[in-house]
């Protein structure tokens, strides 16, 4: 009896041993431990990403009210076509655009003054261009209205009227508005982006601006030839987040002008769009159909700037 009980033990044992190193085979097989170490990211996409915009994707084709959702097919998009979305749609993309032209060059050229050799107190200056960054973008836009605000008094105001010039209805003009966001958005975000091209400019080998000093090349010689294009990919990288955060906009404009209702529209975005009619007059569904559209023209514009910067070419 005794002994049945002992081989059954050793049969349950090596069974049990079996079953361990079967599994510990299966974790550790080149095929599927990729797999295993993929799966909390493919499980994340799928809850906080894939399942929202299908759900999105499905609400804006119904008119969601309390209690009662029904198919409407796609009067919500024909409803889109109206002059207060292209105005949203205009303002977005020149903010986008501008932020840009902004964005891009001024923080590579500092990165490239703060990695220099000559330059003195780096860390000073390094953080104090990325200080603005952690900065609440509500207290920012606190800190702004009242820099631009239209009063004489105004901080703005009071610095060009040094000069003789008269003062100015800051956020009363389409085009002075659009000034003052882009001005926020450069306080705000040029430290994000320094630190970007800081970066990659500790990633380009040394040996290459001394074979660049040995052949006698310029300052100019060397930031073009040898600096712009190693910091192609970063470049890009910014580039590509630098779009999305300019579509995206909405809380700079929110409380630059203290509410979502500017003066004539002309700080209204995308998200601000959106956000009224999503949320302010409570339309699900017409308001899923403004973020679909949007994520659509962020989406197209994104892989045609990644197309023209050579991403998708296969090199040789």
């Amino acid at each position: 009896m005794a002994n049945s009980q002992l081989n059954i033990r050793n049969s349950q044992s090596v069974e049990l041993g079996r079953r361990r190193k079967k599994l510990s085979n299966l974790l550790y097989s080149q095929k599927i431990a990729p797999y295993f170490f993929v799966f909390p990211f493919l499980l994340s996409f799928a809850i906080f990403f894939a399942y929202p915009v299908y759900s999105t994707v499905v609400m804006s084709f119904q008119e969601v009210l309390p209690g009662q959702v029904t198919f409407i097919g796609l009067k919500n998009y024909q409803e889109l076509l109206n002059p207060i979305f292209f105005k949203s749609l205009q303002n977005s993309t020149v903010y986008t655009a501008l932020t840009l032209l902004v964005l891009i060059p001024i923080p590579l050229i500092l990165a490239v003054f703060l990695n220099s050799k000559i330059m003195v107190a780096k860390n000073f200056f390094r953080s104090v261009t990325f200080i603005p960054a952690l900065t609440s973008v509500v207290v920012a836009g606190i800190i702004f209205r009242l820099i631009f605000g239209g009063q004489e008094g105004a901080l703005l105001n009071s610095f060009i009227g040094v000069f003789g010039i008269e003062p100015k209805a800051w956020l009363n003009n389409s085009t002075l508005s659009m000034f003052a966001l882009v001005v926020l958005a450069t306080w705000k975000w040029m430290g994000i982006n320094l630190l970007y091209f800081l970066a990659g400019l500790q990633n380009i080998p040394k040996e290459l601006y001394e074979a660049a000093d040995v052949d006698g090349a310029s300052t100019w010689k060397k930031f073009t030839n040898v600096t712009v294009p190693l910091l192609k990919p970063i470049t890009i990288y910014v580039f590509t987040i630098s779009i999305y955060g300019g579509y995206s906009m909405f809380a700079e404009s929110y409380m630059l002008y203290g509410s979502n209702n500017s003066p004539n529209n002309m700080g209204l975005t995308i998200v601000g769009y959106l956000y009224r009619n999503g949320i302010e007059q409570n339309n699900l569904g017409f308001g899923s159909a403004v973020g679909i559209t949007l994520l659509v023209v962020t989406f197209v514009i994104t892989m045609i700037q990644l197309s023209l910067s050579g991403m998708f070419k296969k090199e040789g």
